[in-house]
């Protein structure tokens, strides 16, 4: 293959949460906290979970670079109980913050789903490409979220609770491509965050996709696409080889 062929696609790897299956949004919380009312301000949540994403994004990926403790699921759970206060607009009693994280992480009500999920991943085994699954939720709560959307339980390969490396590490992307049965040079990345997704996927050697359905990503650089529906069409026309890394100094922003 010469310098500037495009790399052969084996394996494409997803984000679970706000690639595949809506997680953060209004629905999910209105459920978790206040499923018989009253009726959350849309746009107060909505401003809320922008501002928690990002400092999450942000969390992630100082501990990438050696600023933070490495997250897993408890750190996780910390974020998930932080955005709860967040849209409160003050801190809960810890026995009800808990009841609130659990019921977000095992939703029961009728969930919200992403019309492109599923004719992507189709069109992606069809094209026998290698499919998988990556999230920081726990098992359980992963399994139950690609269940409920139609989704084959068998495409997860990296929940967060695994204890071999996980995304957004280096280590753990090299991982799952191996899993995959892919170089890390062969496998795609399709995730919602720009920093710990799309820029971590990238230091890892991955090509990196940003999934921006909100329209809200303009600035960025990278490859950027609405909806899976365009993946297998990129897929086609592969983009140019990834910008270099950043400076390990460089961070996302202030919310």
């Amino acid at each position: 293959m010469s310098e500037n062929a495009a790399p052969t696609v084996r394996a494409v790897l997803l984000d679970l949460d706000d690639t595949l299956v809506p997680w953060q949004t209004i629905a999910h919380w209105q459920w978790a906290w206040r499923p018989r009312g009253p009726v959350l301000s849309e746009r107060h949540v909505r401003a809320a979970l922008r501002r928690q994403l990002h400092l999450w994004d942000r969390r992630r990926w100082q501990a990438l670079v050696g600023r933070a403790p490495a997250v897993d699921v408890a750190a996780y759970r910390t974020f998930l109980a932080e955005t709860l206060a967040a849209i409160s607009g003050h801190p809960l009693p810890e026995p009800e913050t808990h009841a609130v994280v659990e019921r977000f992480l095992k939703p029961a009500h009728e969930p919200e789903s992403y019309p492109d999920a599923f004719s992507a991943v189709s069109a992606l085994l069809e094209r026998h490409l290698r499919v998988g699954v990556t999230t920081e939720l726990p098992a359980e709560s992963a399994r139950l979220a690609l269940r409920r959307a139609g989704l084959p339980e068998a495409l997860l390969v990296q929940p967060g609770d695994a204890p071999e490396a996980r995304p957004p590490t280096v280590a753990g992307f090299r991982e799952v491509a191996k899993a995959l049965g892919a170089r890390p040079s062969e496998t795609w990345f399709v995730g919602d965050l720009f920093w710990s997704d799309v820029r971590a996927a990238a230091r890892a050697g991955l090509t990196s996709v940003l999934i921006d359905r909100a329209d809200a990503s303009d600035q960025v650089l990278e490859t950027r696409i609405r909806s899976l529906a365009e993946l297998p069409k990129l897929l086609d026309a592969p983009p140019a080889p990834p910008s270099p890394t950043p400076p390990e100094s460089d961070e996302p922003g202030p919310a």
